[in-house]
């Protein structure tokens, strides 16, 4: 995907009840706030926003002791798998505005869904601080937006959300960038189903952009898809103050936009989510507008194209 018009659908999922904490509901409105739709016109895309995704608790589904509000979160990830693979067939570009990261078991299981309709895998790139390999079995804190990537790889041990015989992402196609946040027994769930991690230290060491290009690379070779999930934990907190997992030593500015410009060059990217965003912990709306600016980036705009504004 490079500057060439495309056609995005914009979809809300304002999803807290995934994480520890209130505030994350309220991200779409912020997104939508700080300009993502008219940036994405300004740059030449075809642009429809169908709204906010609104569900009522999946009463079919059990109270989980170790998995907190499933029947809500199950809800969304039924209507988000829907949703997002109606978009996709439809030949548009889903882009999922968050709400927490749990929302990426339906955005992805869409998506996974879609690709197996085309034959083609699908690939999945987590940019995240956190690996959000956990279960219900292994999850120190029972929270569901720490278990989204075992749950789409169908590692996780939930009620029936989906049915059992949904397509799955192969582990070995999850690229996790920017991780520095894991649980021991996460560690070693990780390392047994062959999830590709590029901690921080390998970005330290091997630089963004070698990294960005061995992904590429690989999902290029098999004529993938490429679902691209963008929690705003990948960037460190000093940049980015408005999420409620905040862990130092997070990407720069320079290197997240370095990230979105290679996938724009790439045109690999099927679909993105921007997730974990909550504006009641940002700082005056800076948190938000630096997603949007990051989404412009995978859209096609280059950042010597910005005007250079006063402090």
């Amino acid at each position: 995907m490079n500057a060439q018009s495309r056609s995005v659908t914009l979809i809300g999922a304002p999803l807290e009840e995934g994480s520890g904490r209130r505030g994350a509901a309220m991200g779409p409105a912020a997104l939508r706030i700080a300009g993502v739709d008219q940036t994405l016109i300004d740059l030449g895309h075809d642009v429809a926003d169908i709204g906010d995704l609104s569900v009522v608790p999946a009463m079919d589904l059990p109270n989980h002791p170790k998995a907190h509000n499933l029947r809500i979160v199950g809800a969304f990830t039924r209507a988000l798998e829907s949703s997002v693979y109606d978009v996709a067939a439809a030949g548009r570009f889903p882009l999922i505005l968050g709400g927490d990261h749990s929302l990426s078991m339906g955005s992805v299981s869409g998506m996974a869904r879609y690709a197996a309709s085309k034959e083609r895998p699908l690939f999945v790139l987590w940019l995240d601080a956190h690996a959000d390999f956990n279960s219900p079995a292994t999850s120190p804190s029972g929270n569901i937006h720490g278990m989204p990537v075992a749950f789409f790889c169908g590692e996780a041990d939930f009620a029936e959300i989906l049915p059992k015989d949904r397509p799955f992402v192969d582990p070995k196609n999850v690229f996790q960038v920017g991780i520095r946040s894991v649980d021991a027994r996460e560690r070693e769930e990780i390392h047994e189903h062959g999830v590709n991690v590029f901690d921080m230290r390998a970005i330290d060491e091997q630089g963004i952009g070698a990294i960005m290009r061995e992904i590429l690379a690989v999902v290029a070779k098999a004529n993938g898809l490429l679902h691209v999930s963008l929690d705003l934990d990948f960037l460190d907190p000093d940049i980015a103050p408005g999420v409620g997992t905040t862990v130092p030593g997070g990407a720069t500015f320079r290197e997240a936009h370095l990230v979105m410009e290679m996938l724009s060059d790439s045109g690999l990217v099927s679909s993105l989510d921007l997730v974990e965003l909550n504006p009641f912990l940002d700082d005056r709306g800076k948190s938000a507008r630096i997603l949007v600016e990051l989404t412009a980036s995978l859209f096609g705009r280059r950042i010597f194209d910005r005007p250079t504004r006063a402090a």
